[in-house]
């Protein structure tokens, strides 16, 4: 039911198909398992299909192993009228043990969209929370500096 459940967490086993040529698994594949874990989380949200609008912020802090458990969290932060700010957490570890290490982190936007591929609206998200707030607040921050990251760039891309 939409509007209820704001995050989920996906697992994958890091395979050896996924790394590098550095013998670790390769951000691609981390990109993709982000991706995969923002479109369940804003399909789960809105209860419309969703489209990737924006991915940005990506950090990669620390390596994933090949064999690694791989989790990736991801709640809605704050939501527009068709859009949904989604911050993910990506956490890894020896599939043997409970603990799991902060590998990246990034902000995902997702965008509810109607049969013909339109945007079409999502419930809004009030945060509760005091942490959800500032959560919130900086989704806000981030979404003003990309307007303005974007008027920057439109020098570059234009003829």
């Amino acid at each position: 039911m939409a509007g209820i459940d704001r995050q989920i967490t996906l697992r994958f086993l890091a395979e050896p198909a996924d790394v590098n040529f550095g013998g670790k698994v390769h951000g691609g594949a981390v990109m993709k398992w982000i991706d995969l874990a923002a479109y369940a989380c804003g399909a789960g949200w809105s209860g419309k299909y969703c489209i990737t609008a924006y991915a940005g912020g990506i950090r990669f802090v620390k390596p994933i192993h090949v064999g690694n458990i791989v989790e990736v969290s991801a709640k809605v932060i704050y939501t527009g009228s068709t859009s949904m700010h989604i911050g993910l957490d990506v956490r890894a570890g020896d599939p043997k043990e409970s603990a799991r290490h902060l590998t990246t982190h990034c902000i995902v936007i997702m965008v509810a969209v109607d049969d013909e591929g339109k945007p079409t609206p999502v419930p809004e998200w009030i945060p509760q929370s005091d942490e959800d707030k500032a959560l919130r607040d900086s989704a806000i921050r981030l979404m003003e500096m990309r307007k303005k990251i974007g008027a920057e760039m439109a020098a570059h891309v234009a003829p």
